[in-house]
């Protein structure tokens, strides 16, 4: 009885881990397919300013070197933009590699359930009958 619980709740654990798998594969295929789109937006990256109350507490180099810095991450963000839809082909196999490592996982780990209950059967049986302990045979 413990055996058949024990090996629903992994393939419960599995179904679960199949589905997270998918929904975060296909989120992150539409959101990298779609991240093309978004070139030339990041253009006005160089606009962004520091805000009035932190800009108060920094020297005016450090806010000069910080407005410079997003300036210049303005073509390399819109480079990455434009890359990522061949970036796709790879997420899925990354999802299929994860979702094999944890569906190995989990069956190791139906695996060593099933031991420890064998184990804990054996133990609580110990001491009666044929498997061990005092016989009720006198001699």
């Amino acid at each position: 009885m413990f055996h058949v619980l024990s090996w629903f709740a992994v393939a419960s654990l599995l179904a679960l881990w199949s589905l997270a798998a998918w929904a975060l594969h296909a989120v992150a295929v539409w959101s990298v397919s779609n991240a093309g789109e978004l070139s030339g937006v990041a253009s006005g990256v160089g606009t962004i300013a520091l805000p009035d109350w932190l800009a108060a507490w920094l020297p005016s180099e450090t806010v000069q070197a910080l407005t410079q810095m997003l300036a210049g991450l303005g073509p390399l963000v819109d480079s990455l933009l434009q890359a990522a839809p061949a970036l796709a082909g790879g997420l899925t196999v990354l999802a299929w590699v994860t979702w094999a490592f944890g569906g190995v996982l989990l069956l190791l780990l139906g695996a060593g359930l099933h031991l420890l209950i064998t184990l804990w059967q054996r133990r609580s049986r110990g001491g009666n009958g044929p498997s061990g302990g005092p016989s009720l045979v006198s001699r």
